[in-house]
């Protein structure tokens, strides 16, 4: 992760959306010559980690927060997820899709190309297919490209008897139905689901054929990191509150651990300790968990700041955390990095030195954006 495979001056070459040839001195005809002046050209970044989709605001308990509310006190009190919830349930499809594409033209313009995008603000059956329903559409109206995920054990609904049966014994069987293979998430903390609750939606959902991801270790350590590496998770996500032990457990499984720096700095101001991940031969990936309520935050390259300030990283691991480990968590081979016949999605910064994602924060550092061979942001210099 610390090796970028950096070169000082080199050509690259795009056709059909795809990168043809990178060298130095390339000489090819019939193409438009772009001169990026010693500028850095580097993958767009992939953020794995958002609930981009949401309706409504949570400015009320922002103002609570800052008179000293907790998440956790919002949380039970009927507050934090399930406010959004009440919103999501009232907006109609056409209103989250229009508010999902919005933040997807943001985080675009930001150099973001590629974003997982979760359910997990229904928490019925009819709503959790709403908000899925809204995010497929983005996937193909978007310029860049959506990975959805059916967060279905996001947050308890206190409102619905037998609510975890309901959702293991109805919406996990009708989300599988409409959306074969898609990945399942939860969300493992005290005053949401349970390790015995979250192991039992995930054995369900393995049955069926769904990779599994998970929220865990934000607040508390519960012991949802070993369940999940026993399950075969794709990645644990958050592991602020997780223990040494944990980590270092995680870290030599094939399971990739997903820091959030972006919560930390918004919420109690506590990071997951990447240093630690990364020195046991763990698989880092840094996203934004942009959300409403504990991240309101689409900026990667404000996420990569906060990484290498908090996490213990340094600004190379963090660009690979949110490029070729991101992608590679998604299952996407194609990107996440330049080579050839991957997909053209790139971006060029306006600094010489690729460093300046980790040192300089706030603005926009991002020049330019190509998604698939086409320039979506700025513009490049020409030259040749």
């Amino acid at each position: 992760m610390a090796d970028l495979g950096a070169i000082d001056a080199v050509d690259v070459l795009v056709r059909d959306g795809r990168v043809a040839e990178i060298g130095e001195g390339l000489n090819a005809g019939g193409v438009e010559v772009f001169e990026a002046h010693g500028r850095v050209l580097m993958p767009a970044f992939v953020d794995a980690h958002t609930h981009a989709c949401w309706a409504g605001e949570r400015l009320d308990e922002w103002e609570l927060k800052l008179k000293g509310a907790t998440y956790l006190e919002l949380l039970r009190a009927g507050g934090g997820i399930m406010s959004t919830v009440r919103a999501v349930r009232e907006a109609t499809a056409d209103e989250l899709f229009d508010g999902l594409m919005a933040r997807l033209g943001w985080m675009l313009r930001g150099g973001t190309t590629v974003v997982e995008v979760k359910s997990g603000y229904g928490l019925t059956t009819a709503d959790e297919l709403k908000m899925l329903r809204a995010i497929a559409r983005a996937k193909v109206a978007w310029e860049g490209f959506v990975s959805p995920t059916a967060c279905i054990g996001h947050a308890i609904d206190k409102a619905q008897d037998g609510f975890v049966e309901r959702t293991i014994n109805e919406t996990l069987p009708a989300v599988h139905a409409e959306f074969p293979g898609i990945a399942i998430d939860g969300y493992c903390e005290d005053g949401a689901w349970s390790v015995d609750q979250t192991v039992r939606l995930f054995e369900a959902a393995k049955v069926l054929g769904h990779p599994l991801r998970i929220h865990a270790d934000q607040f508390n350590s519960l012991g949802m990191v070993r369940e999940a590496v026993r399950l075969g998770a794709v990645s644990v996500d958050h592991l602020e509150a997780s223990t040494p032990e944990d980590l270092e457990h995680l870290a030599q499984s094939d399971t990739f651990g997903v820091m959030l720096p972006c919560s930390g700095f918004h919420t109690d101001g506590r990071y997951g300790d990447g240093r630690r991940f990364i020195g046991a031969g763990g698989k880092l990936v840094i996203g934004t968990n942009v959300n409403p309520g504990s991240a309101p935050c689409s900026s990667m390259p404000m996420a990569i700041a906060l990484a290498v300030r908090f996490l213990g990283i340094t600004a190379a691991e963090a660009i690979c955390a949110c490029t070729a480990n991101a992608a590679a968590l998604l299952g996407l081979d194609d990107r996440g990095s330049i080579g050839i016949g991957k997909r053209a999605d790139l971006i060029m910064l306006r600094w010489r030195d690729e460093r300046e994602l980790g040192h300089t924060f706030g603005g926009d550092p991002v020049e330019a954006v190509i998604a698939g061979g086409v320039l979506v942001k700025g513009r490049l210099y020409p030259g040749g």
